[in-house]
């Protein structure tokens, strides 16, 4: 009998070992999802501070280039330059290679020139987003909708009534410097 005690006992030191490995894998479970949570608001709060930076830089060369006066043969005979993160979208004319862009840019264009090889028509954001990988947090929709946005404004993309962005490209009026208005 003293057998049957010893099974029962380490029996029971074994099922509360398994309790409290229990409650720790619980705490550790919510643990993870409190932080995920922090992480999403994270991610948000960078990918907010990424457009306005991209905004600014935007401004400032816009400014700079009303100030600055460069003749079109110069323009012409100056190299482009290369791309950085964060870096000004130039209005799209012809013979402009897709390489003076920043590479999230490129990617953007290039998801949706495949889209149209393969005969599929415009896109939203969102499904732009899931292409790149980029996943469907509306943090990284949005930083994608955009350069979408921006892409569509300077010419490099076609933006639908709709909201929906394609391949394409279309000559973008750029204002005179030297206008008096």
């Amino acid at each position: 009998m003293s057998e049957g005690c010893v099974v029962a006992s380490v029996l029971g030191m074994l099922e509360e070992r398994e309790a409290a490995a229990r409650v720790r894998v619980e705490g550790l479970r919510e643990e993870a999802a409190r932080l995920a949570e922090v992480l999403e608001a994270a991610e948000i709060e960078l990918d907010r501070r990424v457009i306005a930076r991209e905004e600014l830089v935007e401004a400032l060369a816009a400014s700079a280039a009303g100030t600055t006066a460069v003749t079109e043969a110069q323009a012409e005979r100056e190299t482009a330059p290369s791309p950085v993160p964060g870096s000004v979208v130039p209005p799209w004319r012809e013979g402009m290679p897709v390489r003076v862009l920043a590479l999230d840019y490129q990617r953007i264009l290039g998801a949706l020139e495949e889209r149209r090889s393969a005969g599929k028509g415009p896109v939203k954001a969102k499904e732009i987003a899931v292409g790149l990988g980029l996943g469907t947090t509306p943090a990284k929709i949005e930083g994608v909708r955009s350069k979408a946005r921006r892409l569509a404004e300077r010419g490099w993309l076609l933006q639908e009534t709709s909201g929906m962005f394609s391949a394409g490209r279309r000559p973008v009026a750029v204002p005179d410097a030297g206008s008096s208005v």
